[in-house]
């Protein structure tokens, strides 16, 4: 009886060691620390176009949706929309900031038109004047 409980004792241990390491080294996690963190992180599944992807730029988590199309020589995403999972986290992101996630999306998919849902939509296109 007594090993049985002793291996139950380790069975248990190596469960919770496991899942916490697990839980540790989980995309989503790595999301929301970064969100945390005011810093810019990238979540996407490159292989599953039909799965959204999520981006975190200044504590501000914005999702995005591709679209496979063709392009001169193959099938690649064409197309994807962007949209911030709340708005009123916002405040304080300037145009210069909406073109760095441009670019750092166009890094990974380059041939993509990117769209942005309201209310950036209508920020993107009042174009701020240049000096």
């Amino acid at each position: 009886m007594l090993w049985i409980f002793r291996l139950l004792l380790i069975v248990a241990i190596i469960f919770l060691f496991y899942s916490v390491v697990k839980y540790l080294i989980h995309p989503k996690r790595k999301l929301e620390l970064a969100q945390e963190q005011k810093r810019f992180y990238f979540l996407d599944d490159q292989e599953n176009v039909r799965k959204n992807f999520f981006l975190t730029y200044k504590g501000v988590v914005f999702e995005g949706e591709k679209y496979l199309g063709t392009t001169e020589y193959a099938f690649e995403v064409v197309s994807i929309f962007i949209w911030p999972k709340s708005n009123h986290n916002l405040k304080g992101l300037a145009y210069e900031d909406f073109l760095f996630i441009e670019d750092q999306v166009h890094e990974v998919y380059s041939n993509a038109e990117i769209s942005w849902k309201s209310p950036i939509k209508e920020f993107m296109e009042k174009k701020p004047e240049m000096d």
